[in-house]
């Protein structure tokens, strides 16, 4: 349903580069877990989904804002297996483009039920506001010496977190749930941010290059502190040691020498399976989605309930 409804907004019109951008982003696939999140808080509380397409529609633009806004910043060049925007047009349409999709997101937004716009309205700008402050923390990250595991969850919970979290917020609005309900639904989003962003960093590692749709260790070569990289910085002595913080500062540099990038990612990758990270992750993860589990039963039984904790289930298991 969101699907369609995006697909009959994004017709051709002027300018045509941005247009058609914006056309090609929303095409590129993805899970569109947030906005199924949507419908089925919804329809778990007791409301009709077709109630809360247009607010699925305007969480899926969100989420799309941030993805081409953080490509520029982390200068990736390919998204789900194609060119990035700023790849296939160019640094300033594709700023441009983040930029409309927002407008877009508030536009479908402000189409929903007027009687709890004003709460949903609040609460999308709020998430508007975490995700950037998180990648704002993200960023801060890759600049400091002393990040810790702590800091690392503290982040996450903005950067990716807010978002599960507030796509079952809204779900819950626009279906008419009580309190105890949208507590329950945000708490889901809560645990289930966490598992989802720690099984990201997992695959980043793990996963295959044409499953994931973009290269393998990134995280890695950037220098990015995941869960992973800090745990490891704790955890190793001696020479993997030396070696985790010269990839952290240096992004490959060893000395004077740069190493190859597929070198680098299999000397961390190799520190992280004697360190045990990759074993505890894989762990945390599974933590994480069993109490996302154990605060959805605060609701009543239903097939949108159900089919909640089936995706909640095979996000735990996928490969991209």
């Amino acid at each position: 349903m969101v699907d369609r409804r995006l697909a009959s907004y994004f017709r051709a019109g002027r300018p045509g580069d941005l247009r058609s951008a914006s056309r090609y982003v929303m095409a590129g696939g993805g899970k569109r877990v947030r906005s199924a999140l949507v419908l089925l808080s919804c329809e778990a509380v007791g409301g009709r989904p077709e109630t809360a397409v247009n607010a699925g529609a305007a969480i899926e633009l969100l989420h799309n804002f941030t993805l081409v806004h953080d490509d520029i910043m982390d200068k990736a060049r390919s998204r789900r297996g194609r060119p990035t925007v700023h790849v296939a047009w160019d640094l300033n349409t594709a700023l441009l483009v983040g930029d409309i999709l927002l407008g877009h997101a508030y536009d479908f937004l402000l189409k929903s039920n007027p009687r709890v716009l004003a709460r949903l309205t609040s609460s999308f700008t709020r998430g508007l506001l975490e995700v950037c402050e998180g990648q704002a923390m993200d960023l801060e990250f890759e600049r400091r010496e002393n990040v810790r595991v702590r800091d690392y969850f503290a982040m996450i919970e903005l950067k990716t977190g807010c978002l599960l979290s507030l796509g079952c917020e809204m779900g819950g609005l626009l279906g008419g749930g009580r309190q105890a309900d949208l507590s329950a639904l945000r708490s889901f989003g809560h645990y289930l941010g966490r598992a989802f962003q720690l099984q990201d960093d997992l695959l980043d590692v793990v996963a295959d290059k044409e499953r994931l749709g973009k290269p393998i260790g990134g995280d890695i070569i950037e220098g990015k502190r995941t869960y992973l990289l800090l745990t490891a910085l704790e955890r190793a002595r001696g020479e993997d040691l030396r070696v985790l913080r010269s990839m952290m500062k240096t992004g490959g540099r060893t000395g004077r020498v740069r190493l190859p990038g597929q070198v680098v990612i299999r000397l961390v990758t190799d520190i992280y399976r004697r360190t045990g990270v990759l074993r505890d992750t894989e762990r945390l993860v599974r933590a994480n989605t069993r109490r996302a589990l154990n605060v959805l039963d605060r609701l009543r039984p239903s097939p949108a309930h159900e089919a909640l904790r089936w995706m909640a289930e095979q996000l735990v298991k996928r490969a991209s």
